[in-house]
């Protein structure tokens, strides 16, 4: 039986998908690519034993986190950001990506506990409506998305740097979850893969060509493996304390 796995098809989770696709007979994986909310509703479902999910962990009983590879970040990570045509303080509505949990709830958190603002509140699940923004609006956009849409906004306030100025911790973006009764034998395959993706971004950037598409050119490599910068979103380990503060 394979071993079903749903992870999050951004530029971010490239060695990720890389290293699950590359896996040897242990992990025998049925690899399955959504937005970040999907990922925790195929877990929800049924539809996947293992999967990197939200952080904004919905209610599904019996889950564990386990491996210490995540989504995070210690800075600014550009693709994650409360975008405007206006300064925060001249802005009345925000629309929320639909397609992920954490940032709403991360917005939210901003909102309240560092800029000390109360905004009406919207679903945003028409992109089209970021070819022409409104004024007195900001949209909350995430993922590769934001590097298609960025140079419309005179504003954009990164999400993941707001929280180290509220906090001085990092944050965690998604982790790796698996379902109650998945053995450790799989758990300790899907860790070896997550390793070997990891130590090998510049071939997962090849074999997924985003060196070549607009927005990504000259940028993939630095956005998925800077470490001594610590500026990018990019897999690392998972600083509990900054999960815990979440």
């Amino acid at each position: 039986m394979r071993n079903r796995i749903a992870a999050v098809s951004y530029l971010n989770t490239i060695p990720f998908i890389y290293g699950i696709e590359h896996a040897g007979a242990g992990l025998h994986a049925e690899l399955l690519l959504s937005p970040p909310r999907g990922c925790a509703e195929a877990l929800r479902d049924g539809k996947a034993d293992l999967a990197l999910i939200p952080a904004a962990i919905p209610g599904i009983s019996d889950l564990r986190i386990v491996t210490p590879y995540c989504i995070g970040a210690s800075g600014p990570v550009r693709t994650v950001v409360l975008a405007s045509a206006d300064p925060l303080e001249n802005v009345d509505t925000v629309y929320l990506d639909s397609h992920s949990l954490t940032s709403v709830r991360l917005v939210r958190l901003l909102a309240a506990k560092l800029w000390k603002r109360e905004f009406r509140w919207r679903e945003l699940d028409d992109f089209s409506v970021l070819d022409d923004p409104n004024p007195r609006t900001g949209y909350v956009i995430i993922g590769d998305k934001v590097f298609a849409r960025e140079a419309a906004f005179r504003y954009r306030y990164d999400l993941a740097e707001q929280w180290r100025l509220l906090t001085g911790l990092p944050f965690v973006f998604a982790a790796w979850v698996a379902r109650g009764g998945v053995p450790e034998a799989t758990v300790d395959s899907l860790t070896e893969a997550l390793a070997y993706g990891t130590a090998h971004i510049d071939e997962a950037i090849r074999r997924y060509g985003y060196g070549d598409r607009p927005y990504a050119r000259g940028r993939s490599r630095r956005f998925c493996r800077s470490r001594r910068s610590l500026s990018v979103r990019r897999p690392f380990r998972i600083p509990l304390a900054a999960l815990a503060a979440f």
